[in-house]
């Protein structure tokens, strides 16, 4: 099984841990991995701010270095989700197709491609997991609560694989943190008030760190914990699922 990582712009360059345990993990997983050294943005930004011609370049990038390969995973719902949905390049269409059809997040990777059901790992906190909107709607990693179905979460299901882990929930499991990309930019009292109200429901349940698949929610929130003074870290799901603490 020939893997390439997908590390986004922004695990790359404020997060690289992310991109390591990522790595880290896959292999001891058995996964043959590849870094394509020359991946730069999937062109996300620019679509979610409305100029999604201007995002051509980095498609035409990303079709050239994740072409060959059997599946495409990264550490990053919203980044895979927008190569799922956006991803066209006119000079290899079939190439594009084949690579929207099999790039994951990481998690939707470990479980329902690898169907991982054990794990050596071990963190011994009390952990409250984020849902991010891109991962739980776009992605179905998770189940929502507006539409009434049976209940499943992918993230957690690798948590509880953990060795002394205790998973603590938020009263409002599956709301938004308030970062939405650009949208923190251009609305910030709306994204700062939904984000301490995020952090609020997890304070509350006295964890040490919050987890989540996507690390610019995680960023997000990690910026609001710190300006506070909150005893509360962030740490990406993978990180989590390579520790050996």
């Amino acid at each position: 099984m020939k893997i390439a990582l997908f590390i986004p712009c922004y695990i790359d360059q404020f997060y690289p841990n992310v991109g390591i345990a990522a790595l880290q993990l896959l292999q001891k997983l058995g996964c043959d991995v590849t870094f394509p050294l020359e991946q730069t943005c999937c062109g996300q930004p620019m679509a979610n701010s409305g100029f999604a011609s201007l995002s051509k370049g980095c498609d035409r990038n990303f079709v050239k270095n994740f072409s060959g390969f059997d599946y495409i995973v990264a550490p990053s719902g919203s980044c895979v989700l927008h190569v799922k949905e956006h991803l066209q390049d006119a000079e290899n269409p079939q190439e594009a197709a084949h690579i929207r059809n099999t790039v994951y997040e990481l998690t939707e990777f470990l479980t329902d491609i690898l169907k991982v059901k054990s794990l050596k790992a071990r963190f011994p906190y009390k952990v409250g997991l984020h849902n991010s909107c891109h991962g739980q709607r776009g992605l179905h990693l998770s189940s929502m609560t507006e539409q009434m179905l049976p209940e499943f979460s992918k993230p957690e299901q690798l948590l509880n694989l953990v060795e002394g882990i205790e998973l603590r929930r938020p009263e409002r499991n599956d709301e938004c943190c308030g970062f939405g990309g650009t949208f923190c930019v251009f609305e910030e009292a709306v994204s700062v008030k939904m984000g301490k109200d995020r952090i609020k429901e997890h304070e509350v349940n006295d964890v040490d760190f919050i987890t989540g698949g996507d690390t610019s929610c995680l960023m997000h929130l990690e910026g609001l914990l710190k300006r506070k003074g909150s005893k509360v870290k962030t740490i990406h799901i993978a990180e989590i699922l390579n520790s050996l603490v």
